[in-house]
């Protein structure tokens, strides 16, 4: 009855539902979605009753693990007491003004107010509206142009997807005018004999050449991800962000942090701003804000971006239905009591350490090139060859036959190209990442194992590791 039930389920996903970031014509050859029913801690079960480990809390989102039922009775508490009102027209609603209170205290100073919206994508499309009206108000309307990063990811409307590197362009006129891309700061990828001291100075030394060929008074701003997550797990040089703030300093250009994955702790520090002393104007938040338990995002403006738009400006004629909405507002308060309270910031700092080291581990296996990460973030990143250092030519196919091994092996991994990304729950135990390890070890030892066959398409040589 439950094989039934869950092919009828898959059938009817197939008529009637389009899937983000699917290819839903291969989705049907394959059988269907892959449908989950329940989860708890940091595991997920599937319609088949398979327990399966969750090494990508979500969608890099649930921070605080599933099954939390404090943030349920939140969510009801206020559901009871008023289930929504909006935030247009000077009306505000007490946990909006609470959650405001607590983000201007927890961001790094100088973010003292709050912009709500609804996801990461909706955030960042404020906050290019909010930076060209910033400009505007100060005199230099032709201040228009954003620089982002090759691999950066800040969402996926027509605004956010041209903000994002070039994996997200050529669909639906994408990208927009008055949107620039440098390198990111991706050692591993680069063709370079730099230390990564030397290499970080010259990937920030990208955006003054940038700004300096587009015209400094044309640029607005700078965004990036303190550690870029679904680009690849590129973790910065530590000599990056300093160079990087030093150039929008001297051009007058804004810093916009995009903090939607690092934030609320991922990474051993409330913000990963913290961890690299980055003084942003602008900051983005979503996912880890309410641990993925209801839709709600935040932009944190700074007092540069606020004093102007508030004092300078008139209505700011911009929002949402669900702006601030009430019962999200309700549960991202004891979301964030709940990772103070239980030290989880800590915790994927200690746990983080660990995963680290078991990491490393991998380094020994034919296919894997380099082992990344910070905090509870991690990236296995496969290669066709070690030395020479040899990437396969057709991306994506051993990454995307690996995750499917991962999910054979009852794991969650993410492929980003050919590239394994880990972003677990807060919450991970040591005897989590060793199963975590175990499963991924297992799944590296199949994909090596079709490589030798040749069963993967595009790959007929492998080089001797």
């Amino acid at each position: 009855m439950m094989n039934d039930n869950a092919q009828n389920l898959r059938q009817s996903d197939l008529a009637h539902y389009m899937h983000p970031f699917t290819d839903t014509e291969a989705l049907g050859k394959e059988g269907g979605a892959r449908i989950i029913t329940r989860a708890e801690g940091a595991h997920i079960w599937d319609i088949s009753g398979n327990k399966i480990l969750d090494g990508m809390a979500g969608l890099w989102c649930v921070n605080i693990g599933y099954g939390r039922k404090e943030l349920a009775d939140a969510a009801a508490r206020q559901m009871n007491t008023l289930p929504y009102y909006n935030s247009f027209f000077k009306t505000a609603t007490v946990p909006s003004i609470e959650l405001a209170e607590q983000l201007a205290a927890r961001t790094p100073a100088g973010l003292n107010h709050v912009f709500y919206a609804n996801s990461g994508s909706e955030a960042n499309d404020t906050i290019v509206r909010m930076v060209r009206y910033y400009w505007e108000l100060e005199g230099e309307a032709q201040r228009q142009i954003i620089i982002g990063r090759n691999h950066g990811y800040h969402g996926s409307t027509s605004v956010t997807a041209s903000l994002s590197g070039p994996h997200m362009h050529g669909q639906g006129g994408v990208p927009l005018p008055d949107f620039s891309h440098i390198a990111a700061p991706y050692l591993f990828g680069a063709d370079t004999e730099l230390d990564a001291e030397a290499f970080g100075i010259q990937a920030a030394q990208a955006l003054e050449e940038r700004i300096l060929e587009l015209g400094a008074d044309k640029v607005a701003a700078f965004i990036g991800e303190p550690v870029q997550g679904s680009g690849g797990m590129i973790v910065p040089p530590a000599s990056y962000w300093g160079k990087i703030q030093r150039i929008c300093k001297k051009y007058g250009v804004l810093l916009i942090a995009d903090e939607v994955i690092t934030g609320f702790g991922r990474t051993g520090k409330w913000f990963a701003s913290e961890l690299y002393d980055i003084k942003p104007d602008l900051m983005t938040l979503a996912k880890g804000l309410s641990s993925g338990y209801l839709p709600i995002s935040a932009v944190m403006v700074g007092d540069r971006v606020a004093n102007t738009i508030i004092h300078k400006g008139s209505e700011f004629v911009h929002g949402f239905t669900y702006s601030g909405h009430p019962v999200s507002c309700a549960v991202a308060l004891e979301n964030i009591r709940i990772i103070a309270d239980e030290g989880l910031v800590e915790n994927a700092a200690t746990v983080g350490d660990y995963l680290q080291t078991r990491l490393r581990d991998l380094k020994d296996h034919p296919l894997v090139g380099e082992v990344r990460g910070i905090g509870l973030l991690g990236a296995i990143e496969l290669v066709q060859s070690k030395s020479p250092r040899r990437f396969f030519e057709t991306k994506g196919e051993v990454g995307t036959r690996c995750r499917d091994h991962c999910f054979a092996n009852s794991l969650v991994m993410r492929a980003v190209r050919d590239t394994m990304i880990i972003s677990p729950p807060l919450m991970f135990s040591k005897a989590h990442v060793d199963e975590l390890l175990e499963k991924a070890r297992k799944a590296l030892d199949s994909t090596w194992a079709d490589l030798c066959a040749n069963k993967i398409e595009g790959i007929r040589h492998v080089q001797s590791a």
